[in-house]
């Protein structure tokens, strides 16, 4: 008989171990890689990494909430489940398990369209906090159909990719010769390819839902996409599986959180897998952070019930955190809680878990 999940899991740790146990390793090296050279991937731990805390004293923190409010919902941790791509290829039931542990647990969780059916999802998770993220694969006709689909099934924003203009090279994938069905088609990366800004604009002015902006990176565009009445900058580098080179996202984000200047709330993922990473997004000013390989390592390592102890884990890691950082709830945090320092461990996609041996 199998253990029950807070047994089987007492630390992250464990959960990334066994997803790398039971992956065949095409699969476990697809979801850890990036692109290229995999510097993005490095520089977005890097910059997680280069954050050191100043913690005060003295402050009552007998009891600390860690949730907070979004989509008119209160959410048990200021996280979501960021969209992955196929999840099935880890775990059985893709994107309508993920989103079932999500709604166990109480945290929104964002399906790429690139995932499991809307439908099969809604009916899964009927009451979970349900974002749509849409690759454009078709002409306006194909997005407004997308769209309303996704209002019928319930999803209470829409989340529009704005940074795949085709793919990128992923040469782990490449040396392996694993090839995700569907993943490299260029037919429907000429329509990523020929996205702009005309498509928010039809999305604001046709539907009456949030509007999420995923793969912004810079100052400039953060401020179009406030002109156009973006409601969610989603700051996102895909992991490091999209343009090598680029900046590591929490080296981005106090620029982003201050170009939107509260005329949108700020969304982060990249690299984030500990709570301690989580705490410091939030005290630049990032609204929500996005969880994508851990959710993945979780799928992989037992299903529903490693997700959502998985997400128990992070917000244990979260409380403590805060606990001693003299904080007991997120709007205390702020930028002075921080201070640049230097790294102590190599940059990789699993350095935050260094008692991992998986070579």
């Amino acid at each position: 008989m199998a253990r029950p999940a807070s047994e089987e899991f007492e630390s992250l740790h464990e959960i990334v171990a066994k997803a790398h146990q039971v992956l065949p390793k095409e699969k476990w090296e697809s979801l850890i890689g990036g692109s290229e050279t995999e510097t993005t991937l490095k520089r977005n731990r890097l910059a997680i990494d280069t954050i050191a805390f100043k913690p005060r004293v003295l402050r009552n923190v007998s009891a600390v909430d860690a949730s907070v409010g979004h989509f008119g919902r209160t959410l048990r941790l200021p996280v979501f489940l960021a969209p992955t791509g196929p999840l099935d290829l880890f775990g059985v039931g893709g994107g309508a398990t993920v989103a079932s542990a999500a709604e166990a647990f109480g945290v929104g969780h964002m399906l790429s369209s690139g995932c499991t059916p809307l439908e099969a999802v809604a009916e899964a998770a009927p009451s979970a906090l349900r974002l749509a993220q849409l690759y454009v694969r078709g002409d306006d006709t194909f997005v407004r159909e997308y769209i309303d689909r996704a209002i019928i099934c319930g999803c209470e924003a829409i989340c529009l990719t704005v940074d795949t203009a085709i793919l990128a090279r992923r040469d782990r994938d490449i040396t392996n010769r694993y090839r995700i069905a569907g993943l490299a088609k260029q037919s429907w990366h000429a329509f990523q390819a020929g996205l702009d800004w005309k498509t928010a604009k039809l999305i604001k002015e046709s539907y009456d839902v949030p509007l999420v902006l995923k793969g912004i990176a810079t100052v400039e565009d953060t401020r179009i996409a406030i002109d156009h009445g973006v409601d969610w900058i989603y700051l996102s580098n895909h992991g490091g599986r999209q343009l090598d080179h680029g900046r590591g996202t929490m080296d981005v984000l106090p620029e982003i959180v201050d170009a939107a200047a509260g005329n949108a709330k700020v969304m982060v993922d990249g690299g984030f897998c500990r709570g301690a990473d989580i705490v410091k997004a939030l005290a630049i000013g990032a609204d929500l952070v996005g969880l994508g390989r851990m959710q993945c390592y979780a799928l992989a390592a037992g299903g529903q019930s490693a997700i959502v102890r998985m997400l128990e884990l992070i917000e244990d890691e979260i409380v403590r955190c805060m606990t001693l950082l003299g904080v007991a709830s997120i709007r205390e945090l702020d930028r002075s809680y921080l201070h640049p320092a230097a790294s102590v461990v190599e940059p990789s996609v699993l350095s935050a878990f260094p008692l991992l041996d998986l070579s």
